[in-house]
């Protein structure tokens, strides 16, 4: 198994040490799907949604998350983010529909972007989520995951 990073030789938390690592362009891509009614789908048509329209706040709010992430994931490294975007797509389902968001987020840095892209789609589905309530509660946030990430000594990664 590997060794954790974030453990000092007494086995207490630690900040990894990352001031060795040389400078590389950095990218990560995240995914997360939110299940909605037709209700809801149907209200934010037709612009019923009294808030306003969820995935403008959603992407505003998503963008903020990746660049809060140091703030509320206690071993993540503060990062000069050079680039924050956010999709939205709707897909109909069985059940309802589906709301697909994906977040890239790019750095030229020692450290990589992956918890920011992950912070960035969850703080738009939790906002969305948000939005949306009044309409309908039973909506659900699902399959938050990493889809890609380029750049470090690690290299590339694709989710299979």
């Amino acid at each position: 198994m590997t060794k954790f990073s974030h453990w000092n030789e007494e086995g207490r938390p630690k900040m990894v040490d990352i001031s060795a690592k040389e400078i590389t362009t950095r990218t990560a891509t995240a995914r997360s799907t939110i299940t909605l009614s037709d209700e809801v789908y149907q209200a934010i048509q037709q612009g019923g949604i009294k808030k306003g329209d969820p995935t403008h706040v959603a992407q505003i709010a998503g963008i903020m998350g990746a660049k809060k992430t140091a703030d509320i994931i206690p071993m993540c490294h503060p990062i000069m983010l050079q680039g924050t975007d956010l999709q939205f797509d709707y897909t109909k389902a069985k059940d309802g529909y589906e709301l697909h968001i994906q977040a890239t987020v790019k750095c030229s840095g020692k450290t990589g972007v992956e918890m920011e892209a992950l912070t960035a789609v969850s703080i738009a589905a939790l906002t969305f989520y948000d939005m949306c309530k009044a309409v309908d509660k039973t909506m659900v946030i699902k399959d938050t995951y990493l889809v890609e990430k380029t750049g470090g000594k690690s290299g590339t990664f694709m989710h299979k």
